[in-house]
């Protein structure tokens, strides 16, 4: 069974670049082979560069572009590769679009999570942490950052470890019964 990684921070906090970096490493040390499971969809001009800035700040590694079905994207590439997934933002957000009930997505998640866990090699999920800042003034935007929580949750409940970024440096998270009796 692999190992999954979950990196979670704000916008430009670094998660995307260590990833890369994880990925790197592994193949350096000669650990196996890297494939990459892009969430991100082509809605517009920004999203296009977007997408084409972080192929190029990647190296040429096998790349399925799913939007939604993860479990798909697991089984078109190798068991044993490291996965890279980026990211559950745009997945949850994907989901929403494709009018996917909240529940639905919930569970989803977990499966594709469980999923991580199973694999033979190990899994490192980049998602974002839009809870920090100012509370939503839609109700649609409500409903997306409450959503995205909890899929992080489900997420951060398989993995070891979890690491916030902030600024490219990481804080490591800890289940609170760790420290609670």
């Amino acid at each position: 069974m692999g190992s999954v990684t979950l990196l979670i921070g704000g916008a430009r906090s670094g998660k995307s670049d260590l990833a890369v970096r994880i990925g790197e490493r592994h193949e350096r040390e000669q650990r196996g082979a890297v494939a990459f499971i892009a969430t991100a969809q082509r809605f517009d001009d920004d999203m296009s560069d977007r997408i084409r800035r972080h192929r190029a700040e990647r190296p040429a590694w096998p790349t399925v572009e799913e939007p939604l079905a993860i479990d798909a994207a697991f089984a078109a590439i190798a068991d044993d590769a490291l996965a890279i997934v980026d990211c559950l933002t745009l997945w949850v957000s994907n989901a929403m679009l494709a009018e996917w009930p909240d529940a639905e997505t919930e569970l989803a998640a977990a499966r594709f999570a469980q999923m991580a866990v199973d694999r033979a090699g190990n899994t490192v999920v980049v998602t974002n942490e839009v809870g920090l800042g100012i509370h939503p003034e839609t109700d649609l935007g409500r409903r997306y950052r409450d959503l995205l929580g909890r899929v992080n949750q489900s997420w951060a409940a398989v993995a070891d470890p979890t690491l916030f970024l902030i600024a490219g440096r990481v804080l490591p998270l800890h289940d609170p019964w760790e420290f609670l009796p």
